[in-house]
């Protein structure tokens, strides 16, 4: 955890007023750059001192083995890992003969801003060399969400005081030395210089880096150019050998005048094309960025921003913290959803290697709602990724004696390279979880085209699999046994809740989607007789419930199992999945994360209202939070069921979950299921937003921390405004068409005119559940630093 204030709390920005050291990896994940093709952590410029040097790009990646103590059939041969590309961010300056480095010399102020409204990340640095050279040094850098291949940096320096000579070099460098990524040595001799060059061009007006990926073949190509703005006498010098190209710039500056180089650097990679045609592409991204300028990047970059937040911004009066943090979190979903184009949301976004770059369930839970209602293009890219790898997961299906898709648990390339069987064969729920952000972004947006090309095959696949997987038993039920659902604390269940409801209601979506795009399907294969035992199935769905509880068990037997002994567990052996055995965690009742919590918000159709309150303070006694996504779904089911402070305080780890670095991994990456889980913990909780089938639900309710919350998102061509206080809600039509609405079950159609109703008061309820001792949430009115000083 950060245990100092490191940011300042600000509405539109993240703010470090001096570095701090200790923490300087984990700012390089919360100070990352990315359009979701290129990302630039938040390195420092000069490239040192650094925790951890990224550049990456979606879906570039190399092989490596993976490593198990016994093999098995179907287990993966090997796994792919995100690979350090070239770094265009360097730039080197020295003052007199000494290099700029913050270990050295008087750092006399350091401060970097993240600006969620203009896309930079701006740093301003006083600092005097050991000989007494006084400088200020201004850098401005940005990842282009209009030019796909683009970023770039302005960059400045000023004497203070005196005549100094500058040298500013600007470099592309490969195959930089990364820390020491984990035990397996195979792991980190695959990932030692993965990049083998292939051309490198270095002239005055641009230089080319061209590498391939020694295992995976992929190529990469880099480059940059500059515009330099020096006084009389400034001499610029270019080389390249190996990994690196330099444009040298040595100028002399007198007090009151300024050195300033702009860096344009950009981006392209490949399977298939050539050496030259790679050259080109990055030459022709260059150019385009050259006619557009510094100052036209910085407009465009504003002016896309602007939009997005005119159509996705939340306003929370009464909490400074998760006002930032909720637009913070927003900023990110962006960055790594802008520009997919047909590639994957990983784990960590672009901005660490965390997780090794791989993609999981985490895009279609929990990013992909947030885009669909804020950025759809997004979210249909994403899931056009999923289209894309069908075929591997039709193989991968076909290797486990399966009919359908089974998509990988986690991935890059669409191949599976989960080395931990329970996960990587067994977590069959992420097919449901694909079809349910298919049927929830056809049905937020209306996109028929989408619906009939892109969404058919996913949910015809993935009903295949619930198809092969399942079978009525003797008694009529439909049955999904030897699962491993959300709780990765019970794996190889049988009739896992949350797989069931969500197969369940794939098979459901499958068969009406079949039904209104019958060519498509036909061209599939898909007969009358599958798309009724599509149905049959999803009618005789199992769901396990416990009568003598009167709660729903997780899995079925699972409320019989022994409690954990919460007890005497100590609060360092947590997460307990690094201190207890596997073996023992199965055998008991503990949850890792929210599941059959999740299943209430998710399927919340299939549940009474008495049935939530029950289940949810079952389970909420059983969960230990041992993964970052368990937080925001346990504070959209305390709302719900009325214990609006618990849901507040579960808003707050959510919401801080990077700033405050509450989990102790930042310096990896950014929690991307955490971030898009701030904006649902407040939209979908305390907003109580619902939507489905051509129906948007409201049941707003705000605890005693927040007095107004205020929220805009789009729905079938409509961008709404809705604005909450602790008395009444009002409902405004921003743009398109009279929408019918309902609020607390009151419906009304929202037309040209803002719409008011009273905001019921929910009860306190007489006393507020209980968590596994040493597991509750940090109280929020408490706060969780000291203030600045």
């Amino acid at each position: 955890m950060i245990q100092h204030p490191a940011f300042t709390v600000e509405p539109w920005s993240v703010r470090e007023c001096r570095l701090h050291m200790d923490v300087l990896a984990q700012t390089e994940s919360v100070f990352a750059l990315s359009n979701g093709h290129i990302g630039l952590r938040g390195n420092l410029d000069e490239g040192e001192p650094h925790g951890l040097p990224g550049t990456y790009l979606n879906s570039v990646y190399e092989l490596r083995p993976l490593p198990y103590a016994e093999a098995g059939y179907g287990y993966p041969e090997s796994g792919q890992t995100v690979v350090n590309v070239t770094n265009g961010k360097l730039i080197r300056l020295l003052v007199g003969d000494e290099p700029f480095d913050v270990r050295y010399g008087t750092l006399h102020a350091h401060e970097r801003v993240l600006d969620f409204r203009a896309g930079t990340l701006t740093r301003r640095v006083h600092w005097s060399s050991p000989a007494g050279g006084e400088v200020r040094i201004t850098s401005t850098r940005l990842v282009s969400f209009t030019h796909r291949a683009v970023a770039a940096i302005h960059y400045e320096v000023e004497p203070v005081g005196q005549p100094l000579g500058v040298v500013v070099q600007s470099e592309l460098v490969a195959n930089e030395t990364l820390p020491a990524l984990g035990s397996d040595p195979r792991a980190a001799a695959a990932l030692q210089a993965p990049l083998v060059v292939e051309e490198n061009v270095a002239t005055e007006n641009i230089a080319v880096m061209i590498h391939t990926i020694r295992a995976s073949g992929l190529r990469v190509a880099a480059g940059m150019r500059h515009h330099v703005d020096g006084p009389e006498g400034t001499r610029i010098e270019a080389d390249g050998a190996d990994d690196v190209s330099r444009l040298t710039v040595a100028t002399r500056l007198n007090p009151g005048q300024r050195l300033r180089v702009v860096k344009l650097f950009a981006y392209g990679w490949s399977a298939k094309r050539s050496r030259p045609a790679m050259h080109d592409q990055v030459v022709a991204a260059l150019a385009s960025a050259r006619l557009t300028g510094w100052d036209g990047l910085m407009r465009e970059q504003r002016a896309f921003l602007d939009d997005f937040w005119a159509g996705a911004d939340v306003e929370v009066e009464g909490d400074a913290e998760v006002q930032q943090a909720v637009r913070f979190g927003l900023f990110h979903l962006l960055q790594a959803g802008a520009r997919l184009e047909r590639r994957p949301i990983p784990g960590k976004g672009l901005t660490g290697s965390g997780y090794d770059g791989h993609a999981f369930w985490d895009t279609e839970s929990f990013v992909l709602p947030v885009l669909t209602y804020t950025y759809p293009r997004a979210a249909a890219d994403a899931l056009c990724w999923r289209q894309s790898i069908l075929p591997k997961a039709e193989d991968r299906a076909g290797q486990l004696g399966l009919h359908g898709t089974a998509f990988p648990w986690r991935t890059i390339n669409g191949g599976e390279c989960s080395g931990y069987w329970p996960a990587g064969t067994a977590a069959f729920h992420i097919n449901a979880d694909i079809a349910d952000a298919v049927t929830r972004y056809v049905d937020a947006t209306e996109d028929t085209a989408f619906e009939r090309d892109t969404g058919v095959p996913l949910l015809v696949g993935t009903a295949r699999l619930w198809c092969s997987l399942g079978h009525h038993d003797v008694a009529g039920r439909y049955r999904i046994d030897g699962v491993t659902g959300p709780d990765e604390y019970s794996a190889i269940a049988d009739n896992n809740v949350y797989t069931n409801l969500m197969a369940q209601q794939n098979l459901r979506a499958a068969a009406d989607a079949a039904t209104r795009h019958t060519e498509r399907a036909q061209e599939l294969g898909v007969s009358l007789e599958e798309v009724a035992m599509w149905r049959d199935a999803a009618s005789a769905m199992f769901i396990p419930y416990d009568e003598r509880l009167g709660v729903h068990s997780q899995s079925e037997g699972f409320t019989g199992h022994a409690v954990w002994d919460f007890a005497a567990t100590k609060p360092e052996q947590y997460p307990l999945l690094l201190h207890v055995p596997y073996f023992d965690l199965y055998r008991k009742q503990v949850v890792k994360q929210a599941d059959l919590v999740l299943a209430m918000h998710l399927r919340g159709d299939a549940f009474t209202a008495e049935e939530k309150a029950r289940d949810f303070a079952y389970y909420e006694a059983l969960t230990v939070r041992d993964s970052s996504l368990s937080a925001c779904t346990q504070a959209v089911l305390a709302a719900e069921v009325g214990q609006l402070d618990l849901a507040y305080d579960y808003l707050g780890e959510a919401a801080l979950m990077d700033l405050h670095d509450l989990e102790n991994n930042t310096r990896d990456g950014v929690h991307m299921a955490s971030l898009a889980g701030a904006w649902t913990a407040l939209v979908a909780g305390f907003g109580g937003m619902r939507a489905r089938q051509g129906r948007i639900r409201f049941a707003p309710r705000l605890p005693s921390g927040i007095t107004r919350l205020a929220f805009r998102l789009r729905y079938r061509g409509r961008l709404l405004r809705v604005n909450i206080t602790a008395g009444q809600t009002s409902y405004r039509l921003l743009d398109g068409q009279p929408l019918r609405l309902e609020h607390h079950g009151d419906e009304f159609v929202l037309g040209d005119q803002a719409v008011t109703r009273h905001t019921p008061i929910t009860p306190v309820p007489t006393e507020r559940l209980r968590q596994p001792p040493g597991r509750e949430p940090i109280p929020r009115h408490t706060g969780l630093h000291p203030p600045l000083p």
